[in-house]
């Protein structure tokens, strides 16, 4: 059934909370993988991936006001008349949210233990903390959770801005270039591997009732979240090199943002830079959060879900869900080892979206050339990443 449009989120809100989930651990841990297999066309990956994204969300956002009802992907496939399909998309995007959740989580642990140096369980123990304090933030309603997500939204965007001025200002096309170039198809191949670097944006599907003047805002939100990140992603792919070098960027890995800065403005580079993966991780798994425990309360409440996922506490937060999906992510952060399940999400999340995208096209609720380039682009990308995994690509 329908409901009112009288949500306490803002259009900045709703659009925080999307920046927020996007631009997590994923630019921070994956340049160095999408230099590795694009070298000079990492830029074009993201480039690639984001378009893919953008028709995505415009499918998504279509979906949702044709059906005026949270629930992303679920609600799709139950009122298409899925229902066993739904309940399985359910489960899995749960899980696959908690992991995400996770790996954010040993990012910032990581980050913060490069910068501070420290016992070997210190990132655990940094890890442990941010889910902790976040999921508290959670449980004090949708208002403290995204105007929270709104402050650290802005300020990790003006570190990375920053830092991607400070590399334009000294660009020189011959720093992109790596020692076995890969070719443009690299671009190809590097958009689907790290396309979890868009995974995010479809959080506000299952915010849809929170949003004030839901209807129009969905449609408003969507190409101005994943736009942000796309400007985001392409401005640090191309002035990062320019800081340390494209060899120096895939042997540090997940730190290599703050080798960057440091390369940039010595110790205090290394602290900004810290502090922008910090903001980022950090708001990342409040977004993670607030969005999943909101998918699972609407599942439970049509019983798809255990009942204790539905209850709500007198802020109105579901607090079963936040503090259920915050425990499972503790362990899997502390624990370790998440690597190849990270890569794993990409294909996971290529699935979503291309499902999502084919329903757009089928039920004619999006424009059918970008419900058909969303649909073609996604599933092309999976199958060129499984490729990739095989050895073949």
């Amino acid at each position: 059934m329908s409901r009112g449009g009288g949500g306490q989120l803002s259009l900045g809100q709703s659009w925080a909370i999307g920046v927020g989930g996007m631009i997590g651990g994923g630019i921070f841990s994956t340049l160095g993988v999408v230099i590795a297999v694009a070298g000079q066309w990492a830029w074009a990956s993201f480039l690639i991936g984001g378009l893919i994204a953008m028709a995505t969300g415009h499918c998504m956002s279509s979906l949702t006001v044709a059906g005026d009802k949270a629930g992303g992907i679920y609600r799709f496939l139950r009122d298409a008349g899925f229902a066993r399909v739904a309940k399985l998309s359910a489960w899995v995007l749960i899980l696959g949210y908690t992991l995400t959740c996770a790996v954010y989580a040993a990012t910032f642990g990581s980050y913060l233990a490069n910068a501070l140096g420290g016992p070997h369980w210190l990132p655990g123990a940094m890890a442990a903390a941010a889910i902790i304090l976040l999921a508290l933030v959670n449980l004090r309603g949708a208002g403290e959770a995204a105007g929270l997500e709104l402050a650290i939204v802005v300020g990790k965007l003006v570190i990375l801005v920053g830092l991607a001025a400070m590399g334009l200002a000294r660009f020189d096309a011959a720093s992109l270039a790596v020692a076995d170039p890969p070719g443009w198809f690299g671009a190809v191949v590097g958009a689907a591997s790290v396309f979890m670097a868009y995974e995010g944006f479809e959080l506000l599907a299952y915010d849809y009732d929170e949003m004030a003047d839901r209807k129009r805002q969905i449609r408003r939100v969507m190409p101005l979240t994943i736009g942000t990140a796309i400007a985001v992603y392409i401005a640090v792919a191309l002035a990062v090199p320019m800081l340390t070098g494209t060899a120096a960027i895939v042997a540090d890995g997940e730190v290599a943002l703050a080798k960057a800065g440091q390369a940039a403005l010595g110790e205090p580079g290394l602290l900004v830079v810290t502090l922008a993966a910090a903001l980022s991780t950090g708001s990342a798994i409040n977004a993670t959060l607030f969005s999943t425990a909101r998918l699972a309360r609407e599942v439970a409440v049509e019983d798809e879900l255990p009942q204790a996922f539905a209850r709500q506490n007198r802020a109105g937060a579901p607090y079963f869900g936040v503090m259920v999906i915050a425990a499972a992510a503790l362990a899997l952060a502390v624990i370790g080892g998440l690597a190849a399940l990270v890569t794993g999400a990409s294909v996971v999340f290529l699935l979503v979206f291309g499902t999502v995208n084919l329903l757009s096209w089928r039920k004619s609720r999006a424009h059918p050339a970008i419900a058909a380039f969303g649909t073609i682009g996604a599933f092309a990308a999976t199958l060129l990443l499984l490729a990739h995994l095989a050895g073949f690509a």
